[in-house]
């Protein structure tokens, strides 16, 4: 990879106004997109699609061509005697996150995508130039090729920025992963009118309006590799100029000097090596606490989330018509990241986070991450409550928005995204499984397969200069 692209997109990333699109017509692009494209979605019952079905066999809900994904159940069973019992998405294809950049007019563009999904609570969204799953590209489900493929199916004729397999959320999914992908094309590439460039800076202030800017999007930003870029002095006070806050620069292109990975992957291995849990597939039907109707699976108990059947037709979509299980959230979570200054470097404060999907049983996560509904058993401790205290009073926090989740899958699920800073002398000493490090060293940790969890990429994603 080129250095001059990682300059080019650090200097976008604070670029809000020299766009060829300016940030006002991208909102009223959207706007008017979201006028004229017709979209009906509406809730109905199992047994009213002629496509999925209630596998009683094997337990499973399914489709005819056993594609896309299915909705199985599965539980959980941790060595200290805890049980979790809930239904998954089971869809262990790998989909493509792509997006494209290149350098317009001097200035480093990403081509956006206007689209809709299924379970977004404000139809469009803006999404990477291309997300598909791996059923959308191989046409099994019978419509056209997403727009842009090519590129990321011949993405080594071009220069790679990005490229890694990383989580979804291991909550809701079992194992699920995608491709995460940017590259930088130099030719001309004919716009559709989907689509639009944008600077990083323009994205990152369109993430301040609330469930614009999608979580796939936010995912793939949050992996680009600014740790691998070799500052000149010339160019270390260009961008330094470009930062209002000099703590963050320093801690994404030269860090603390603490070299904190033995002691993160010394916490994280631990648990992998210690903490024995044993899962297993059960039956719809038999998953205890949970009861199958018609028009949906719900818990007896108050729980994050339940499963609906939805009756779904959007224009402009390679299927026009089509009906699928969603999750639909119990609420709003909350996923919050705490930073604080350290001897002129920004820190963050991230903790291993176990979770019942999970690829490979643990990832990092955000200082706090909590559903609407709190799981049975969780007892709130002192730097959630540092957090929730900060919260309530509107002190330190320069972030606050809804954005939504993944929409092809989770329905109307928008959730409350907070950066907050924290003075040093307010926190108390750190539980186990907590860790302060600067962003550097977790840019670094992203370029490693599943290691920091959708949620803590998402609220890293949403940092400006």
């Amino acid at each position: 990879m080129q250095q001059d692209t990682l300059y080019s997109i650090v200097k976008s990333w604070a670029e809000k106004e020299q766009g060829v699109n300016s940030t006002q017509e991208i909102l009223s692009w959207v706007n008017s997109l979201n006028e004229t494209v017709e979209v009906d979605i509406h809730k109905n019952k199992l047994s009213d699609s002629v496509f999925w079905f209630y596998d009683a066999d094997k337990g499973t809900i399914h489709n005819k061509n056993n594609s896309f994904f299915s909705i199985v159940g599965f539980e959980k069973t941790s060595d200290d005697g805890a049980i979790i019992r809930q239904p998954v998405i089971l869809q262990q294809e790998i989909g493509f996150l792509g997006i494209i950049c290149q350098e317009i007019n001097g200035v480093m563009h990403f081509l956006m995508q206007a689209k809709v999904e299924p379970g977004n609570i404000n139809k469009i969204q803006l999404s990477p130039t291309i997300q598909a799953t791996k059923s959308n590209f191989t046409q099994k489900h019978g419509g056209a090729k997403p727009p842009y493929l090519e590129y990321f199916e011949n993405a080594s004729k071009y220069e790679i920025v990005v490229d890694q397999i990383q989580s979804e959320q291991s909550s809701r999914f079992y194992k699920k992963r995608n491709r995460n992908i940017l590259i930088r094309v130099n030719e001309e590439i004919s716009v559709l009118p989907s689509h639009k460039w944008m600077t990083l800076g323009q994205i990152k202030a369109l993430m301040r309006v609330d469930n614009l800017v999608n979580m796939d999007t936010r995912t793939v930003l949050s992996c680009i590799p600014y740790h691998a870029l070799r500052l000149t002095n010339d160019q270390q006070k260009e961008l330094s100029s470009l930062f209002s806050d000099q703590a963050l620069f320093q801690s994404v292109f030269f860090g603390d000097g603490i070299n904190s990975l033995p002691e993160i992957y010394h916490s994280i291995n631990d648990f992998k090596m210690f903490h024995a849990t044993q899962g297993k597939f059960v039956p719809l039907h038999q998953l205890q606490g949970w009861t199958m109707q018609d028009d949906k699976i719900s818990h007896k108990m108050p729980y994050p989330y339940r499963v609906i059947f939805c009756d779904i037709a959007i224009e402009g979509r390679e299927v026009k018509q089509w009906t699928q299980p969603l999750f639909e959230a119990m609420g709003i979570a909350t996923f919050g990241l705490i930073c604080c200054e350290k001897q002129g470097v920004l820190k963050f404060l991230v903790k291993t986070a176990p979770e019942l999907g999970c690829f490979d049983e643990i990832e990092l996560g955000p200082t706090v991450q909590r559903e609407a509904v709190p799981m049975h058993g969780h007892e709130e401790n002192e730097i959630e409550q540092i957090f929730f205290d900060y919260l309530a009073k509107g002190k330190g926090v320069f972030f606050d928005h809804l954005l939504s989740e993944e929409g092809g899958r989770f329905y109307h699920e928008q959730n409350r995204n907070i950066l907050m800073k924290v003075r040093e002398e307010e926190m108390p000493p750190l539980p186990e499984g907590y860790f302060w490090t600067d962003y550097r060293t977790l840019n670094e940790l992203v370029q490693v397969n599943n290691t920091l969890n959708i949620q803590l990429r998402n609220l890293l994603s949403l940092l400006e200069v």
